[in-house]
């Protein structure tokens, strides 16, 4: 999956695939964790949010549950 870089202090890049509706985000610290189940309004307002990091931490970590691939 292909992931575009953000401007944030703990994520590095972030991925989306609208078809299985898995997002993929790269922390900074090179992790790399897959969440399923994330609609394309969440991934659109992670990617539009004025602070990437607060909005990784209070809706897709607190929301979904993701599994580390690397």
């Amino acid at each position: 999956m292909q992931r575009k870089r953000v401007n944030s202090s703990k994520v590095r890049s972030v991925g989306y695939d609208e078809q299985s509706q898995t997002l993929e985000v790269e922390l900074s610290n090179g992790r790399v964790f897959q969440y399923p189940k994330v609609s394309p309004e969440v991934h659109r307002r992670f990617m539009a949010a004025p602070n990437p990091t607060s909005f990784f931490e209070d809706r897709i970590e607190e929301d979904y549950t993701g599994r580390e691939i690397r």
